[in-house]
């Protein structure tokens, strides 16, 4: 092995000194670390997904790009699942090796089907993103999530919530596999047109970004294969280093600022908790309800 390179979980990382943060100074050897703590938290809600990835192999400041389907230079620790209406294979992880080899090749950005390997046609979770529009805060969007999470709950749908590691907040619902992926994006966007009907002045679900100031969308559209949502835990290609983290539905509150959330403070935070605020997501067992409206 050259001095250019180290084994990290078993995987092979080339330039371990690479600066991918040029602000903080984070380098892929640091990247990897923080991976390597935050595993047990981050696995049970990415392995066995298939994921798209934003990668920037030469730093978060130069020219970054999606992947969604394997190619060549593929670390071993990565697997490949063929998916019925997709020509090319996505790739998926299982362990902590497979995480490690994301950062070999430069990814800093994590975005998960809300589906699993096994059955890719049968999604088990469902994710509501609130962006907020132009004049909005953080706070405004806190107080859109404790509404949506309300509605969910009058339906009897116990919801998750999670910073983003930009201006917004992702509401996640788990249910049974028995829904198909157009039935779980109807049943988001049913939920933000009643939210919007009732406070047209503060909500949309319209994708026109000229019609968001002032308001926060209700993105009921990362319900698809094509359009995902960042993973948990997983690191943003943004300045910062910022980090997308589950919080308790008594954590977010206007004043929690989701910026000091980071590759360098997020273990520290997690070592602190008393209790994983997503314990419980992957074992709950809900079903969409037969009405919205009811």
């Amino acid at each position: 092995m050259s001095d250019n390179e180290i084994t990290f979980e078993g995987v092979r990382i080339t330039s371990p000194d690479k600066v991918l943060y040029p602000e903080q100074g984070i380098t892929k050897r640091e990247l990897a670390a923080y991976y390597q703590a935050v595993s047990p938290w981050m696995l049970p809600h990415l392995a066995d997904r298939p994921m798209t990835l934003v990668r920037c192999p030469t730093g978060r400041q130069k020219k970054c790009f999606y992947q969604r389907h394997a190619g060549s230079g593929v670390p071993q620790q990565l697997r490949e699942v063929t998916i019925a209406g997709f020509e090319e294979p996505y790739l998926y992880l299982r362990d902590i090796g497979g995480l490690i080899a994301l950062v070999q090749m430069g990814v800093l950005e994590v975005h998960p089907w809300n589906a699993r390997v096994d059955r890719p046609d049968r999604p088990d979770r469902i994710v509501f993103d609130l962006d907020p529009g132009e004049g909005m805060g953080f706070p405004d969007v806190v107080e859109a999530a404790h509404e949506v999470r309300d509605a969910l709950g009058a339906l009897g749908l116990h919801s998750f919530a999670k910073t983003t590691g930009a201006k917004g907040v992702h509401v996640v619902v788990a249910i049974e596999r028995r829904a198909e992926w157009k039935e779980t994006k109807a049943f988001a966007k049913a939920i933000g047109d009643r939210l919007a009907a009732a406070r047209p002045e503060r909500y949309l679900t319209r994708v026109s970004k000229a019609e968001r100031k002032g308001r926060i969308y209700i993105d009921y559209l990362r319900n698809d294969p094509t359009s995902t949502a960042v993973a948990p835990y997983s690191t943003r290609a943004r300045a910062g280093a910022p980090v997308a983290l589950p919080v308790s539905w008594e954590e977010l509150v206007p004043t929690l600022d989701p910026g000091s959330f980071t590759v360098r403070s997020v273990p520290e935070v997690l070592t602190r908790r008393a209790d994983d605020p997503w314990a419980e997501l992957p074992s709950i067992r809900q079903r969409l309800p037969a009405r919205v409206d009811a």
